[in-house]
């Protein structure tokens, strides 16, 4: 009786042995098992990034006159809703599925496919990686909504985003992050072009297409010539605190790991804003002779602009040099924009556009390959880095600013882009939505 117990046991802690080292196994044979670090760092990642759109929105509407503050924050808002919902339709298909060079297939259509396994060479799930990536194509463009703010139609802004979301954000994006052209093995081979959380994809891209939509849709009445001021300078240095909280999640998290280069994401990204908030505070004093709450809040999101494609790629030192140039150049982009007349009611070129173009190109001058791998043009005399840079921003100007005018033009003619008259006099929080920010 006693040796069949003993059998009997044997055998049991057998089976459990067996039974703990077949999960193990099979993540030998299936590839890289889910790290729950790197899992819980992308969740947290995505949650700070998808936080960054209502801090923009706070940014935003603090700087509109108070008749136009809810339409403002709508732009925003409202584009957390519909630009998931084209995201899970077909946003993501068209930007990371297999497909050209020049962009993804069907094959993630209403996220087939995408389960909770880990893509090749990641750890953590694939839905994980495609919520993250969510987040960026929601904020891209509201980002240019601050160029046509107190002036556009709502039906006008959602068909406009829908469209320039599916021809513009997700072609672009797959250029660089889904296996396109600009990308690891596409045009250069081994070579590619540096963009490690957004440079191109995101800010050069909606920086454009703002200056091309301010184009289109014309100036506010009154402007130049009618002080617009901002009604709450308040909620604009509160959505920036927002957007650099944020921001870390936005850089630290495209590593996909909870790594050292996430970390180094992180400080850089922290050095770069803080090092454009000052430069920009001091080029504005020595023009102006005093340095404005606005100016140090903008300078410090052109900072986090410019350091967007390079915070995986260069060191504290790269930071400095990036947040340093950007905030006087952005600055000086600000001041002639009012010489050349259009009106990017929110600086949304000036500050992105602008910003996000130097930070594309100091990428190649300023990596450091104790970072990313890559020695740039500073450390490696690498002129063909530079030159992959350069020849990324003028594709996503070029393809940004064309397509953006065509959808523009066409929802114009469509459904209607700039509000009447007698709308923008009275407000677009009443004429729009029916509503007003402040009932005194």
């Amino acid at each position: 009786m006693l040796r069949i117990f003993r059998t009997a046991a044997i055998l049991s802690l057998t089976h459990l042995f067996v039974a703990a080292c077949l999960p193990a196994v099979a993540a030998a044979q299936d590839g890289p098992a889910i790290d729950t670090g790197d899992t819980s760092w992308m969740l947290v990642s995505s949650a700070l990034v998808l936080f960054m759109t209502p801090g923009l929105a706070l940014f935003y509407g603090g700087l509109v006159r108070s008749k136009n503050v809810l339409s403002t924050i709508m732009h925003s808002f409202f584009a957390m809703g519909i630009m998931t919902v084209q995201w899970v339709v077909i946003g993501y298909s068209l930007s990371f599925a297999e497909g050209n060079w020049f962009v993804g297939g069907l094959d993630y259509l209403f996220l087939n496919g995408v389960g909770m396994e880990p893509l090749d060479g990641q750890t953590i799930p694939h839905s994980v990686f495609m919520v993250f990536q969510g987040m960026f194509a929601i904020i891209t463009p509201a980002l240019i909504s601050g160029a046509f703010a107190e002036r556009i139609r709502f039906k006008g802004y959602v068909v406009f985003i829908l469209l320039w979301g599916t021809l513009v954000y997700d072609p672009i994006c797959h250029w660089v992050w889904g296996g396109g052209w600009l990308g690891s093995g596409g045009l250069w081979g081994d070579s590619h072009a540096l963009d490690f959380a957004g440079g191109t994809v995101v800010h050069i891209n909606s920086g454009i297409a703002a200056l091309a939509m301010a184009m289109v849709v014309g100036r506010r009445i009154g402007y130049p010539q009618s002080p617009m001021k901002p009604h709450n300078l308040g909620y604009t240095l509160l959505g920036a605190g927002i957007l650099w909280f944020g921001w870390f999640g936005f850089n630290g998290g495209s590593q996909l790991a909870a790594d050292a280069v996430a970390a180094n994401a992180f400080v850089v990204t922290h050095i770069a804003a803080a090092t454009g908030a000052v430069s920009w505070s001091i080029a504005e004093a020595l023009h102006r002779g005093k340095a404005s709450a606005l100016g140090a809040a903008s300078g410090a999101v052109a900072g986090l602009v410019a350091i967007t494609p390079a915070c995986g790629f260069v060191d504290v030192q790269g930071s400095l040099a990036i947040g340093a140039v950007v905030g006087v150049i952005c600055y000086g982009a600000v001041i002639l924009k009012g010489r050349l007349g259009y009106d990017d009611s929110l600086d949304a070129f000036g500050v992105h556009g602008v910003g996000g173009a130097w930070g594309a190109l100091a990428t190649g001058i300023f990596a450091a390959s104790a970072v990313g791998g890559t020695a740039g043009l500073i450390e490696g005399g690498n002129v063909h880095q530079v030159w992959i840079q350069f020849v990324s921003i003028v594709a996503t100007v070029v393809y940004s600013f064309v397509l953006t005018m065509i959808i523009a033009r066409v929802v114009d003619a469509t459904v209607g882009l700039r509000v009447t008259e007698e709308d923008e006099r009275q407000g677009l929080d009443l004429s729009e939505h029916g509503e007003t920010g402040y009932d005194l």
